[in-house]
C-alpha cells in the first residue's frame, strides 16, 4: 500500500491517548475547547464536512470529527506551547484531500463557483434578487426566507473536494484518527519539522 506523508499539529494530550488506545481521534470537546464562542458555528460547517467526507473515505462510528493536515511541512503549524507535530506516513486510501481556498467558503456561508463563468451568473442571480452575498440565507435578513437559495449554496460545498491545482498551500488533508503504527516523527517544541 502506498502512503502519503501529512503534517499534523496536535494538543499535547494526544500522546497519552496514542500510548493508551494505539490511535488517536479528534472530538468535538476539543472544537469547543478550541474555537471557544464560536465554536457552534464551526461545528456546523464541520459537520457538514464530516457528512461529505464520509462518503470518500468511510467513518468510523468511534470518530466524531476529522484530524486536518498539511500535505507539506512547508505549511504545516508550527509547534507551540502544549502541542506536538506529528509527522505521519499514512496509507493514501485513507485520506481525504480537499482545497483549503474553497474551504474559506464553506467556512463564510458563500457559493463554491465551478468556474468564471458560474461565479458571473450566480452573482448576477443575486443581483437579480437585490441580494448581495449568499451568506445572507444562512446569517443574514433573508435567513429562512429563500430555502431553495440556500440549498443551492449547500450543494456547491461539495467541491471543496475538487482540487484543481495541487498547491502545497492550498490542498490539505483530513483523515479520521492518528494511528500509532503511521507516526514517523513527533515533533516537539524547538524541534525542525523534517
Amino acid at each position: 500500500m502506498e502512503t502519503v506523508r501529512l503534517y499534523t499539529r496536535q494538543d499535547i494530550r494526544s500522546l497519552k491517548e496514542i500510548e493508551e488506545k494505539g490511535y488517536f481521534t479528534n472530538k468535538i470537546s476539543y472544537v469547543k475547547e478550541n474555537f471557544g464562542v464560536i465554536s457552534d458555528y464551526i461545528l456546523n460547517c464541520y459537520n457538514y464536512f464530516v457528512k461529505e467526507a464520509s462518503k470518500i473515505v468511510p467513518k468510523l462510528d468511534e470518530v466524531e470529527m476529522p484530524v486536518w493536515c498539511a500535505v507539506s511541512n512547508k505549511n504545516c503549524m508550527p509547534v507551540i506551547e502544549n502541542t506536538v507535530v506529528y509527522v505521519l506516513d499514512v496509507p493514501e486510501d485513507e485520506v481525504i484531500y480537499f482545497d483549503g481556498v474553497k474551504w474559506d467558503y464553506v467556512l463564510n456561508h458563500h457559493y463554491i463557483p465551478l468556474n468564471e463563468e458560474d461565479d458571473k451568473k450566480y452573482k448576477k442571480r443575486l443581483k437579480d434578487k437585490g441580494i448581495d452575498n449568499g451568506f445572507e440565507f444562512f446569517e443574514g435578513k433573508y435567513k429562512n426566507v429563500f430555502p431553495e437559495e440556500r440549498q443551492i449554496v449547500i450543494d456547491s460545498w461539495t467541491r471543496i473536494f475538487d482540487i484543481d491545482e495541487w498547491d502545497i498551500y492550498r490542498v490539505q488533508a483530513n483523515i479520521w484518527k492518528i494511528k500509532k503504527e503511521w507516526i514517523y516523527a513527533i515533533v516537539n517544541m524547538g524541534d525542525k519539522i523534517p
